[in-house]
């Protein structure tokens, strides 16, 4: 048991060296010659190997050398080494002769042993492809014979023409298995069976993840040149997770990392067997909602029809994936949106039940950061007779929680406002009696523009928002080249400014500041990332992730 803990500090390094390089290191290697940086092929081969129950795998599918760039950074050398840091290994001299196009890095089943008695251990596996398979066999033998000059008892057995080699070392050290298999691939496993499995799998196809009908519809999806892929089988991932999901739609998740001109996209597909019906027609233009969004709204959500919005297959893919991932239901939106959250909670409303019912045209909801200050929220939707019921519905729930509606002019613009009346206690110095102030305060606004009817949290927000009506988020040359890299038609778009918003995303999501740490040459390179759901296939729900980057 303790073996195959330990053995996870080989294998978590082998993913952040994996995921860093193909993320990461893009931005580097793109501010220095795009045009020479392809994937040489665009399948993992590695997959061969791979169960097709296995839950997870990860491919780079670049030679890291390739991202040169990287070593001003010195970020590339620390990852290139992190695989065999306790090993004495020399990376430019050990591996760098014969390492191929391909890192790919998978777990192969949740159970190696498949005895529940002493836990789970999953296995582990990493296949470096190979340019040089002499040179790649005396690595894995100088590997060995370093580890048994630390103390590690070797063992070396044949399987099916493939000499394998693993360590018998103390339950606190690594402890390792490899093999050189044919002349294109170099495997490590956490443990000689999983060699085994993987050498099966080549030997019996039927086994392998190449075989399996879902992996093969997903890599019917990928786009060309992608420089790095991850297929995930749901379902597993939700058993190895020791998850019961309330609702299972989608069985399988594919990502692919493709360069763009003006930085990378992370295009995800998610495939199901039921028919996935769009929550609305499909968008051919950013929505004319967007022209009233300030150029300084560090996140900006915009798109059409929020009525359905609950039962929509977009909506059952975030309950299955936050079960997935946080092993609850837990409202990760409206973590992120907090201000929203607090105007639902103080007001006593429901987002979908009072408001989402009633917009089926175009909306725009933008938050506008402010420093150490509760950041200022918009909401954007096209005017229709339910709309106009709503807004009467909303001045109602205003009025029943104490709130007075006060019409107001701002620049020659009607504009009602839900207020509230405080009152302010101050003793005079000489009588020492208390003295009132009656202060007001607002708790929200809204008017008509055009054929809109904007929803603000306060005044300076309105006011910019009547001010400044010629530099809109739709005018901001990085807002146009990050919807440019989506495709069309789409869903609409949800789109964040990272330096305007990272503050506020870090305290509402503490694990990204490691994320931060891992990846700190592309978070501190990274300028806006775009969402957005496309696609027409009716059996898979497609969606990507543009990062703008400071290059570009």
């Amino acid at each position: 048991m303790n073996r195959q803990r330990s053995f996870i500090g080989f294998i978590v390094a082998g993913a952040i060296a994996l995921l860093v390089i193909a993320i990461a290191g893009f931005y580097w290697f793109f501010a220095k010659s795009p045009a020479n940086l392809i994937a040489s092929t665009s399948q993992p081969g590695a997959a061969i190997f791979v169960s097709k129950l296995s839950p997870v795998m990860v491919s780079l599918l670049a030679n890291p050398d390739r991202l040169q760039a990287l070593e001003q950074e010195e970020e590339l050398s620390k990852l290139k080494t992190s695989l065999f840091a306790k090993s004495g290994i020399d990376y430019k001299q050990d591996i760098q002769p014969w390492l191929g196009n391909e890192i790919t890095l998978a777990i192969t089943t949740l159970d190696i042993d498949r005895d529940l008695e002493n836990g789970q251990q999953p296995g582990y596996l990493l296949a470096l492809s190979t340019q040089q398979p002499e040179k790649s066999r005396e690595f894995v033998e100088l590997l060995f014979s370093k580890r048994a000059l630390a103390g590690a008892n070797l063992a070396v057995e044949e399987y099916k023409g493939v000499k394998l080699i693993s360590d018998n070392s103390q339950p606190e050290q690594d402890l390792l298995a490899g093999a050189v298999v044919g002349k294109d691939f170099v495997l490590f496993a956490n443990d000689p069976k999983v060699l085994r499995d993987a050498i099966n799998n080549v030997q019996a196809p039927d086994l392998n993840l190449t075989s399996s009908s879902e992996y093969q519809k997903a890599t019917k999806q990928l786009p060309k040149g992608g420089l790095a892929i991850a297929f995930l089988n749901l379902p597993i991932v939700a058993k190895w997770q020791g998850l019961e999901l309330p609702e299972q739609l989608y069985n399988s998740q594919i990502i692919s990392l493709v360069l763009n001109p003006k930085g990378l996209l992370a295009e995800t597909t998610f495939l199901t067997s039921s028919e996935i019906v769009p929550s609305s027609p499909p968008l051919s233009k950013p929505v004319g909602a967007l022209q009233y969004i300030p150029a300084s709204a560090g996140l900006a959500i915009s798109g059409s029809n929020l009525s359905n919005l609950g039962d929509s297959d977009l909506a059952k893919l975030w309950r299955q994936a936050t079960a997935t991932i946080y092993g609850s239901k837990e409202d990760v939106v409206s973590r992120l949106a907090k201000p929203l959250a607090d105007v639902q909670k103080r007001w006593g409303i429901n987002f979908p039940e009072d408001i989402f019912s009633w917009v089926q045209g175009e909306y725009a909801i933008a938050l506008l950061p402010e420093e150490q200050t509760t950041p200022h929220w918009i909401f954007v939707v096209e005017k229709s007779e339910a709309v106009e019921q709503g807004v009467v519905r909303l001045d109602a729930i205003a009025s029943s929680n104490g709130l007075s509606i006060n019409p107001l002019t701002i620049d020659k613009q009607k504009i009602s406002a839900w207020t509230q009346l405080t009152t302010a206690t101050k003793k005079s110095d000489v009588k020492e009696k208390a003295s009132f102030n009656i202060e007001t305060k607002v708790q929200g606004l809204h008017t008509t523009l055009g054929n809109y009817e904007i929803f603000t949290s306060d005044l300076e927000t309105m006011d910019e928002i009547l001010t400044t009506k010629d530099n809109s988020i739709i005018d901001n040359p990085n807002f146009k080249d990050s919807i440019a890299a989506i495709p069309l038609p789409n869903q609409g778009y949800i789109y964040l400014e990272w330096t305007k918003s990272q503050n506020l995303l870090e305290r509402q999501v503490p694990i990204l500041k490691l994320v931060e740490v891992l990846g700190k040459p592309f978070f501190n390179n990274l300028r806006s990332l775009t969402v957005s759901s496309y696609g027409t296939d009716t059996r898979a729900l497609k969606g990507g992730v543009f990062f703008k980057l400071n290059n570009s």
